[in-house]
C-alpha cells in the first residue's frame, strides 16, 4: 500500500536509519561522543558522498578549519531522514549531501541555518537554496552512456523519452535506488508533472529496462554489452577514462540537447544545521573551505565533477564546458519532494 505523503519526510527510508552504512568514520583516534569536549569547535559532518571520493578533501578540511572533524558516511536520503528524526538532538553540524533534494527537504523543515551572503555569492543562484540555507559545491550532469559496438553515435537517443520506445526494448540499464536517478525522476515530476513521470517509469519497466545497484554497475553493463544504453552521471565515465585511458573504456557518452529532463544538472551541496549552534562557526568555515580554490579544484580534477564556485573551471580533457550544457531550467530546491518520488518508484515496482 502506498504510504501517506504527508507527515514525516522520507518515510519510505526511515526504517533504514540504523544501517551499518551510517557508521561513524573518525578523522583520527576514535572519540567518545560523551567525552565532555562537545562544547568546543569540533564538527560532526553527515555526508551522503562516497567515502573514497571525498575523504581526501575532508581530511584537508579538518586542517583548514582548525578543529576535530568526525565524518559519518551513508545515503543522503537516509541521513536527511535521520537528521529529521533526531531534530534538535542531532549531532550533525554540517550536512554534505550528494544531491539537492535531501538539502531541500531539510530546508523545508527549517533544519538549516542561513548562510552568510559572502558564502552564497560564490555560487550562481541556480545552484543554491532559495532560502539561502544551502549551497551547491559541485555539479554533475545526467547523460546516456552507450556501447559503440551496439549502437552508433548517430542513433543514440536525444531524449530520455525515446529510450522507452520499442527499438530499445531490453537494451537500457539504470539504477533505480541511486540518489541521482531519484533526483532525475523528481526533476521530471517538477518539469512535466507526476502523471507524465509515472507513465515514463511504467513504460521503462514494461520495455524491459535492466536495473543495477548503482551507476558504476550500470556503466559496467554498458561496457560489457549487457545493455546498449545506460542512464548515468557524467563523472563516472571520466573517472574510468582517467584510470584506464579512453582506449581502455568500451563505452562513450552522449550529452542530451534541448533541455531534456534527462540532462538534469544536480549538485552536491552543504548546509549548516541550525540545531547545533556550538558547531555553527566551524561548519560555516567548512562550507567556505569546500568552496575554496583548493577544494573546487579537487572536485574538478579528482572526482571529475563541475566546480561551482566562481573563478574555478575544470581541466578534464574532453569534458564539455559547463556553460555549454543544455540542462532544463529548474529550481533545484524543488527536488525536495523525494518522498513522493520514492513512493512512485515503489508503486511502479522499481524499488
Amino acid at each position: 500500500m502506498r504510504p501517506p505523503l504527508g507527515g514525516r519526510i522520507f518515510a519510505l527510508v526511515a526504517a533504514g536509519l540504523l544501517l551499518p552504512a551510517l557508521a561513524a568514520c573518525g578523522s583520527g583516534d576514535d572519540k567518545d561522543g560523551g567525552s565532555g569536549e562537545a562544547g568546543d569547535a569540533s564538527l560532526v559532518i553527515y555526508t551522503g558522498r562516497n567515502e573514497k571520493l571525498v575523504k581526501p578533501i575532508l581530511d584537508k578540511l579538518e586542517k583548514a578549519v582548525g578543529a576535530d572533524v568526525e565524518v559519518r558516511y551513508g545515503d543522503s536520503a537516509e541521513l536527511a531522514a535521520q537528521i529529521l528524526e533526531e531534530g534538535d538532538r542531532t549531532k550533525a553540524g554540517l550536512f554534505f549531501s550528494q544531491d539537492a533534494g535531501a538539502l531541500g527537504a531539510l530546508s523545508r523543515e527549517g533544519m538549516l541555518a542561513k548562510l552568510p551572503q559572502s558564502t552564497l555569492d560564490k555560487v550562481d543562484k541556480a545552484y543554491r537554496g532559495g532560502e539561502g540555507d544551502w549551497v551547491g559545491l559541485s555539479g554533475r550532469v545526467r547523460v546516456i552512456a552507450y556501447n559503440p559496438d551496439k549502437v552508433s553515435a548517430d542513433d543514440v537517443p536525444d531524449s530520455v523519452h525515446d529510450v522507452v520506445k520499442p527499438e530499445w526494448k531490453g537494451k537500457v540499464g539504470f539504477a533505480p535506488t541511486n540518489a541521482s536517478f531519484q533526483a532525475f525522476i523528481t526533476g521530471m515530476r517538477v518539469l512535466e508533472g507526476d502523471d507524465a513521470a509515472r507513465k515514463w517509469l511504467e513504460d521503462l519497466k514494461a520495455n524491459g529496462a535492466k536495473t543495477y545497484t548503482h551507476n558504476l554497475a550500470t556503466l559496467d553493463a554498458v561496457e560489457a554489452g549487457e545493455v546498449s544504453l545506460g542512464l548515468v552521471n557524467h563523472y563516472y565515465w571520466y573517472e574510468r577514462v582517467a584510470e584506464k585511458g579512453e582506449d581502455g573504456v568500451d563505452a562513450k557518452l552522449h550529452f542530451l540537447p534541448g533541455k531534456d529532463p534527462g540532462s538534469l544538472i544536480n549538485v552536491a551541496g552543504a548546509g549548516v544545521l541550525a540545531a547545533n549552534e556550538d558547531q555553527a562557526a566551524t561548519a560555516r568555515k567548512a562550507v567556505d573551505y569546500l568552496l575554496s580554490k583548493e577544494a573546487q579544484t579537487y572536485f574538478a580534477d579528482t572526482t571529475k565533477e563541475y566546480p561551482l564556485a566562481a573563478g574555478v573551471t575544470s581541466s578534464v580533457e574532453g569534458l564539455p564546458p559547463f556553460e555549454s550544457l543544455q540542462s532544463p531550467d529548474i529550481d533545484l530546491g524543488k527536488l525536495e519532494s523525494l518522498q513522493e518520488t520514492l513512493a512512485m518508484l515503489q508503486d511502479v515496482g522499481l524499488v
